[in-house]
C-alpha cells in the first residue's frame, strides 16, 4: 500500500464554490434534444413532451444551469423559428451538424423545461450568421415584460410573464473553422462588444460571457483572449474556455494527466485576463466559463459526427463512458473546485445522450452513465468554502516524462460549517493509499460516511440492459491513528469521505 498526507487548514481557503459551477448543456445536436429531454408520445412525457424519467435523472444529478441552443448550433440559428405555434415553425437544413431542424423545441419550451427541472437557463446568442440585432432582439423576447413589440410577441405566444434570463453568452468558439461565421479575435471582439452594449442598454441587470478560445491547442489560444478582452473587458463578466480530454491508444497514464492540464488552461486564461486588466490599471477581475468540457474522444472523428440525408436527430457522438473515463471526468471536476476563485460557471456537454451524463432510449428507457456519479457526488456536497490544502503523494510519468501526482483531490466546508468533504481520485491503477489526513484547526466530531466508485474491470460501462454495472457504493470508514486520519483509497477508483465538524465561528 502506497502511502499519502493531505494537510487542511479552515484558516487557509481558496473561496466558494459558485452554484453555476455545476452546470450542463444542451443542444439541438444529435437526440440530445428530441428523444432526450424531449419526447411527445414517451411513456413518461408530460403535456408539454418532456420526458419525465430525464427530469428525475436532472433532478438526481443535481445539475443548476443549462447552455442553450449551442455549441456549434447556435451560429446558423434563428430564434424566431422555434417560438410561435408549432405547426407553422419552418423545418431547416441545420449547417452545423448537417441534419434537419423541425423547431418543435424552441425557446419558450426551453424555458419551461428548465422551470420544471429547477433550472437556471443560459442562453447563447447567434453572433455567426446574425449580429448585435438580433442578439438584442432575442434578449427583449425573453426578458422585457411588456410594452414592446417583441415582448408582446411573447405574450402572444402564451407567456406573458417574462423569462428573466440573467446569463447570456456572446456566440460560441468563434475562434474556429468549423464554426458557421467564424471570425477573427477583432472581428469578433468588435462584435461582441457591440452586441453586449445594445443588450446591455436594454437590460442593465444581465452578466455576459465573451468567447475564448475553443481549445487549448488552437493556434490563436492566448493572443485571441488579449484581443477579445481589449475589445470587451468593460462589457462582460466572463471569458469562456472549452475542453475535452481524450485517450490516444492505450495511454491510459496519458490520459489521466488530462485533467491536470484544465488547471494550467485555467492559469492560463488567468494570466491573460488579469494582463488586460493590469494595462488598464483596472481592479475589475474577469471571471471564468468553462462552460463546454467533458471526455470525449471515441466519437469525436469526422466520420462519426454526421449521418448521410439530413435526418431528423440522428443518433450522434454517443459516447459510452467507462470507469475510466470516470476518473479523468472526476479529476477534471475537483481541477475546477480548486480553482472556484476564477472558475464561477461550467458547463459539462452535454447533458443527454450526446457524451451524455445521462442515456435515454428514443421511447424507452433512461440510465446513468459512469459520469454521473461523480458529478451528482460534487453537485451535492461541494457547495461551500474549498480549503486550500497541502497534499504530498507518489507520482506516474505521462506524457513526455512529466511527473503527475497519483492524487487528485480537493476539500470542501458546507456552507453552514458544519460538515467536511474531502473527495480524491486514486490514479494508481496497482496501489491502494493510505491517505493520512491532518486536519489543523478543526475540531471534527464524528466521521460521517464515504463513498466509492471502483470497477473489477477499467473498461466496465452502463447500458440499459446493465445500468448498474458502474456504480457508487458505501467506502471504508476514517480511522483514528495517532491523532490524525487515515483513509484508505482503492486503486483506480473515485471517493468521497464526508466529516462532522464545529462551525469556525464557534471555535474563534
Amino acid at each position: 500500500m502506497a502511502k499519502a498526507s493531505i494537510v487542511l487548514d479552515p484558516a487557509f481557503t481558496v473561496g466558494k464554490t459558485d452554484p453555476r459551477l455545476f452546470g450542463s448543456f444542451v443542444e439541438h445536436l444529435g437526440r440530445c434534444v428530441y428523444g432526450g429531454i424531449f419526447e411527445p408520445g414517451h411513456p413518461t412525457a408530460d403535456d408539454e413532451g418532456f420526458r419525465q424519467d430525464v427530469i428525475e435523472l436532472v433532478r438526481e444529478l443535481g445539475v443548476t444551469v443549462i447552455r442553450y441552443p449551442g455549441g456549434n448550433f447556435v451560429s446558423g440559428y434563428n430564434w424566431e423559428d422555434g417560438v410561435g405555434p408549432i405547426d407553422k415553425r419552418p423545418r431547416r437544413r441545420e449547417l452545423a451538424w448537417f441534419s434537419t431542424e423541425t423547431n418543435a423545441f424552441g425557446t419558450n419550451e426551453f424555458m419551461s423545461w428548465c422551470a420544471k427541472a429547477g433550472l437556471e437557463p443560459m442562453m447563447a446568442v447567434n453572433l455567426g450568421t446574425k449580429g448585435a440585432d438580433e442578439a438584442r432582439g432575442l434578449l427583449e423576447y425573453c426578458n422585457v415584460e411588456g410594452g414592446t413589440a417583441l415582448s408582446a410577441l411573447r405574450h402572444q405566444h402564451g407567456h406573458p410573464n417574462p423569462h428573466r434570463v440573467k446569463l447570456w453568452c456572446l456566440g460560441n468558439e468563434m475562434d474556429a473553422p468549423w464554426q458557421i461565421g467564424a471570425k477573427t479575435a477583432r472581428e469578433y471582439g468588435t462584435l461582441a462588444r457591440e452586441s453586449a452594449k445594445l443588450m446591455r442598454w436594454l437590460d442593465p441587470s444581465i452578466e455576459l460571457v465573451a468567447c475564448g478560445s475553443s481549445s487549448r491547442s488552437m493556434p490563436t489560444f492566448a493572443e485571441w483572449e488579449r484581443i477579445v478582452l481589449e475589445e470587451t473587458f468593460d462589457v462582460v463578466e466572463y471569458i469562456s474556455l472549452h475542453g475535452y480530454f481524450s485517450k490516444h491508444g492505450d495511454k491510459s497514464r496519458d490520459f489521466m494527466a488530462e485533467a491536470d492540464l484544465v488547471g494550467r488552461y485555467i492559469d492560463e486564461i488567468v494570466a491573460v485576463a488579469d494582463g488586460v486588466a493590469a494595462r488598464r490599471r483596472s481592479p475589475k477581475r474577469i471571471m471564468l466559463s468553462f462552460d463546454e468540457w467533458n471526455v470525449w474522444y471515441r466519437t469525436r472523428d469526422r466520420a462519426t459526427r454526421t449521418k448521410p440525408g439530413w435526418p431528423e436527430a440522428p443518433a450522434i457522438l454517443e459516447e459510452l463512458f467507462t470507469m475510466e473515463d470516470a476518473l479523468v471526468f472526476g479529476a477534471a471536476l475537483l481541477t475546477l473546485i480548486n480553482r472556484c476563485n476564477r472558475v464561477k460557471a461550467a458547463c459539462v456537454a452535454q447533458l443527454v445522450n450526446v457524451i451524455g451524463l445521462i442515456m435515454t432510449e428514443t421511447g424507452g428507457r433512461a440510465w446513468r452513465q459512469p459520469i454521473f456519479y461523480p458529478f451528482q457526488h460534487a453537485a451535492q456536497w461541494a457547495r461551500g468554502t474549498v480549503l486550500d490544502m497541502r497534499l504530498a503523494c507518489g507520482t506516474f510519468t505521462a506524457g513526455d516524462g512529466e511527473q503527475f501526482p497519483d492524487i487528485v483531490s480537493a476539500a470542501v466546508l458546507a456552507e453552514d460549517g458544519k460538515s467536511l468533504s474531502l473527495f480524491c481520485v486514486n490514479r494508481n491503477f496497482d496501489l491502494a493509499i493510505d491517505l493520512e489526513i491532518d486536519l489543523r484547526g478543526f475540531d471534527l466530531s464524528n466521521f460521517v460516511e464515504s463513498r466509492v466508485m471502483i470497477s473489477d474491470d477499467i473498461n466496465a460501462t452502463n447500458t440499459a440492459d446493465d445500468p448498474e454495472r458502474v456504480r457508487p457504493q458505501n467506502g471504508p470508514a476514517a480511522t483514528r491513528h495517532k491523532g490524525a486520519w487515515h483513509l484508505n483509497l482503492p486503486p483506480a477508483s473515485w471517493n468521497v469521505f464526508r466529516f462532522e465538524c464545529e462551525p469556525v465561528d464557534q471555535r474563534i
